[in-house]
């Protein structure tokens, strides 16, 4: 049914827009309400985040709200993966024959997520998660692991919308949305973390480059020096918001027993690296 709806919605040119007004600087009053009408519809728990002085200045500044000093703690364990975001499991498994399901009777190719980059054979075989945020959520992404950022990967695609609706039926969602993929290096191995952009997102940001989404061309780039980041750090955020995919190569870690739909916070474990 979404497919059918959106075919032929000019889903981009929609999501700039909203990406625009978001940034614009309203009267205090009136995004003061807006907010507060956002708040109330998704029952966000605004005691976890920073507010500045006299109030967020534009909707985009609200909605990439920082949490406040301690609210998520990183999993302290050095051999343990920490959830990159506040979301839901939209699924947890290995890469199979170069696929990645994306919902029951759905799949779609690592090749074609990784924009036809070779790196995507290092990563067949290994461990995938895919992790839905919903407007309600943190739009931060942090890193899961301590690490350098070595390289970055930029797709340009569509904004279909990655809601479970989207996800149950819209074909090959993942590898036909812009993505921005970042290759973590670690003293385990690899880890490469995927930015899919969706309707209404505006941007993608990282702290590790000036590239955003919404280019025109394909892009990838290798950082020199690379990038630190410790476990936990941010490493971008969702302008509106979206879904990240996390994949590993075989062998260098298992993720925990995560089931479609379970609640996972920024910070928690989610998996353990091997370490050989």
């Amino acid at each position: 049914m979404v497919y059918r709806i959106f075919r032929w919605f000019p889903k981009s040119a929609f999501s700039r827009l909203m990406g625009r007004f978001a940034e614009i600087h309203a009267p205090r009053p009136l995004l003061r309400a807006v907010i507060r009408a956002y708040v109330a519809r998704y029952g966000i728990d605004l005691a976890q985040f920073e507010e500045p002085p006299g109030g967020f200045p534009t909707f985009n500044a609200f909605f990439t709200r920082p949490l406040k000093a301690g609210a998520r703690p990183i999993a302290a364990e050095p051999d343990r993966v920490a959830c990159p975001v506040d979301g839901r499991v939209i699924t947890a498994g290995a890469a199979t024959a170069g696929r990645l399901i994306q919902a029951k009777g759905k799949d779609y190719s690592l090749a074609e997520l990784l924009g036809d980059d070779p790196v995507w054979r290092d990563y067949d075989g290994g461990p995938s998660l895919a992790l839905y945020l919903s407007p309600r959520d943190y739009h931060r992404i942090h890193s899961p692991v301590a690490g350098r950022v070595t390289r970055f990967i930029y797709v340009p695609g569509e904004l279909w919308t990655v809601s479970p609706a989207g996800v149950r039926s819209v074909p090959r969602l993942f590898a036909r949305n812009e993505r921005l993929i970042t290759e973590i290096e670690t003293a385990f191995g690899q880890v490469l973390l995927v930015a899919v952009g969706a309707t209404v997102v505006g941007k993608i940001r990282v702290v590790y480059h000036a590239v955003t989404s919404q280019g025109r061309a394909p892009l990838s780039e290798t950082l020199s020096p690379p990038y630190p980041l410790e476990k936990g750090q941010e490493l971008g955020r969702f302008e509106l918001g979206s879904t990240v995919i996390l994949l590993f190569r075989p062998g260098e870690a298992v993720l925990d027993d995560l089931q479609p739909g379970q609640e996972v916070k920024l910070g928690q474990g989610i998996g353990t690296v091997l370490h050989g």
